[in-house]
């Protein structure tokens, strides 16, 4: 039963996690943090991110903390974010693409698109897009995308990414996620092609108590039973551990991969379709104006 006891040191390592101050992220740093690392908090609430650092700090430890300003629903803040990362020029050895919006009412990001989608893959896709030079220069480094079981219902309607037809919020949900785990998958592709050494991972929190859910009823929730510092652990693990596969998906192995300790998760056919997933990486490509690993 894998733990944050398992975690090798992080001390020297620069990690950012997306979706920093609450939930799965907030477990992610901390525990990051715990083992050395420079974590950067990229959050779209600046208070909130330091207010979670200042509980973080509580705790000593050699790691260092850093909040940043980072909205994923709109690219222009995006590429400001990254711009001054890219400025430093520090290697980058892991990025978790953890925040993301579950069933929320329709809204929209800044370029036009329904907002799950939009935050939970294209502001992602575009971040890895942006900061991919850094993780190069580091030895052994990963982009880490948080997805969900939810993908197993999801399909890619590239007719109606901007809610175009219709909106049903769970429908998108599963998209969104579908997305991202067709993302790590072409990703990994695309970088085995290009011969760099960059790993590409995915991983699930089963179902873990978070504010991801708030949009949700209490009857919807009430089989949500994992505490977050438990939730985070295939995180972690695919952020990590020398045991994980590039292209892998992880999440929690028992009662159906919703609850338990680390271990592999299945991909399924819909998210290892070669052709979906390159009409989805040109339509990221073409709504970002990013040429990543083409």
């Amino acid at each position: 039963m894998w733990s944050t006891e398992d975690m090798p040191d992080q001390s020297g390592k620069t990690v950012i996690v997306t979706g920093a101050n609450s939930g799965i992220g907030f477990e992610s740093v901390k525990a990051l943090y715990a083992k050395g690392a420079y974590v950067i908090l990229a959050c779209r609430d600046l208070v909130k991110a330091r207010a979670a650092m200042d509980r973080i700090y509580k705790r000593p430890s050699p790691g260092k903390l850093e909040a940043a300003l980072l909205d994923l629903s709109s690219l222009s803040s995006v590429k400001t974010f990254a711009d001054v990362l890219l400025k430093r020029g520090t290697p980058l050895n892991m990025l978790i693409n953890n925040a993301g919006i579950m069933n929320p009412p329709l809204t929209f990001t800044a370029e036009g698109f329904e907002s799950q989608f939009g935050i939970n893959f294209l502001g992602h896709f575009a971040l890895s897009a942006h900061l991919y030079p850094l993780l190069q220069k580091a030895e052994g480094s990963r982009i880490v995308t948080v997805s969900s079981l939810a993908y197993t219902y999801g399909t890619i309607d590239f007719g109606n990414l901007r809610s175009e037809i219709s909106y049903d919020a769970f429908r998108e949900y599963c998209q969104s996620k579908l997305a991202d785990l067709l993302f790590t998958v072409e990703l990994k592709r695309r970088i085995f092609s290009k011969g760099d050494q960059v790993l590409s991972v995915a991983a699930h929190p089963g179902v873990t108590k978070t504010d991801l859910s708030r949009f949700m009823s209490a009857e919807e929730i009430s089989g949500f039973s994992m505490e977050v510092s438990q939730g985070v652990l295939p995180i972690l693990f695919a952020a990590v551990s020398p045991e994980i596969s590039n292209g892998g998906f992880y999440g929690p192995d028992a009662d159906g991969g919703l609850r338990g300790y680390p271990g592999s998760a299945p991909i399924l056919d819909n998210a290892l379709d070669p052709i979906v997933a390159a009409k989805l990486w040109n339509v990221a490509q073409t709504a970002t104006g990013l040429d990543f690993l083409p």
